[in-house]
């Protein structure tokens, strides 16, 4: 059995995430939950990005 390195839960099978430029092996919860934390990160970003009125690139 793996262990995710989030969680240190043993499951069957593990995923490979990048976050933060890194690799990461975790259970597909775990990567469920870092994905949705990523993706409304990125959204606030843009909101505050909009809100000063910045316009160049990321």
């Amino acid at each position: 059995m793996a262990t995710c390195r989030e969680c240190d839960d043993e499951v069957e099978t593990l995923v490979t995430l990048k976050v933060g430029g890194k690799a990461r092996k975790v259970c597909e919860d775990c990567a469920d939950r870092l994905r949705e934390q990523a993706e409304i990160a990125e959204e606030s970003e843009s909101v505050v990005q909009n809100m000063m009125g910045f316009k160049g690139r990321r």
